[in-house]
């Protein structure tokens, strides 16, 4: 017999589910001519890559923010710590300072991804996979070098931007802003495909979350590698992160917000119940904000801007409720 608590929380997902369906449905269809088959071809063909872009952006940030506030054992960290965002903003402002605005780098969207992927791949596997065994797989080492990375990348695209042509400066600007307006197809198939595969690849070290929440001492008494699944589950993340931001750009704050949304509303241990309900949070949210400004804002806002206002407060309202606890 399941208990009164999974249950309760299977009807909570199911109810997610069928907001964050809705939501996706009225994206589709709101504002399309039926009349006219053409047009209604049209606004297909705009609008679907730009949903399934959403959906795997929830996904990949969502599933990933559980993980990774349940490998530090926070719920206040976020994973753009790793330095992600930064590293991104980095990338694009040194491909346009170096080779122009104009160069197949900055113009083509599958030559800037596959630049943006390799990259931030690499220095995923260097960074959060070697150094973590060099401090003596210390998680919160590996956070320190991700806060200091962040800064480091961060410093380094300030001082770019500084000395860039005032010209290339504003091409530049629309690239380092979050948006859903122009996405790739192919793009949306690589990233499918990366992220099908490193779920397929971590699927073991997933199943033992619940048991690595209980600590490294428990969890090695009850048989678990745990330095091995810590270290290959930091890596795992940092790749989610790496896509959602080499897809779509950096979105602060959006982890943070679905990850403790899904865990005050399911109140449970089970990283299968979290990792499902930060999800749907972020397609409802995506979904739901990418509708405001296209059908309200008429694309004068994007949705990023909304997240990251909302999230500071959500943030600010975290620290205040954990510092009354404790």
């Amino acid at each position: 017999m399941k208990p009164k608590n999974y249950l309760r929380n299977r009807y909570r997902l199911i109810l997610m589910a069928a907001l964050a369906l809705g939501a996706a449905i009225l994206y589709m269809l709101v504002n399309v001519n039926f009349g006219n088959q053409k047009l209604f071809l049209y606004a297909m063909r705009i609008r679907t890559p730009k949903l399934i872009a959403m959906l795997i952006t929830a996904f990949a940030i969502g599933g990933a923010s559980i993980v990774f506030q349940s490998i530090i054992n926070n719920t206040i960290v976020t994973p753009c710590l790793l330095g992600m965002n930064s590293l991104y903003m980095l990338i694009h402002t040194a491909v346009v300072f170096v080779a122009g605005s104009g160069s197949i780098l900055a113009v083509n969207a599958n030559a800037a991804f596959g630049v943006d992927l390799v990259i931030m791949g690499v220095v995923a596997t260097v960074i959060y996979s070697t150094l973590f065994q060099k401090t003596g797989h210390n998680v919160l080492y590996v956070l320190l070098i991700g806060t200091v990375l962040n800064s480091f990348f961060g410093s380094v695209q300030s001082t770019l931007t500084r000395v860039m042509d005032p010209n290339e400066y504003d091409s530049l600007l629309a690239d380092l802003v979050a948006s859903f307006s122009n996405v790739n197809s192919e793009i949306i198939v690589i990233s499918l495909v990366v992220l099908a595969a490193v779920v397929f690849i971590l699927r073991k070290e997933l199943a033992l979350l619940d048991v690595i929440t209980l600590g490294k001492d428990q969890a090695i008494n009850l048989g678990v590698d745990y330095d091995r699944c810590i270290r290959r589950l930091l890596l795992g993340v940092t790749l989610f992160i790496a896509v959602a931001t080499a897809m779509v750009g950096p979105v602060s704050f959006l982890g943070l917000i679905l990850a403790n949304l899904s865990r005050q509303l399911l109140k449970t241990y089970r990283h299968s119940q979290l990792i499902l309900g930060s999800v749907f949070f972020g397609m409802i949210i995506l979904v739901g904000g990418q509708l405001i400004v296209e059908q309200v804002f008429t694309y004068t806002v994007p949705v990023s801007v909304f997240i990251t206002f909302f999230g500071g407060i959500y943030f600010l309202y975290l620290l205040l409720t954990e510092r009354r606890r404790a």
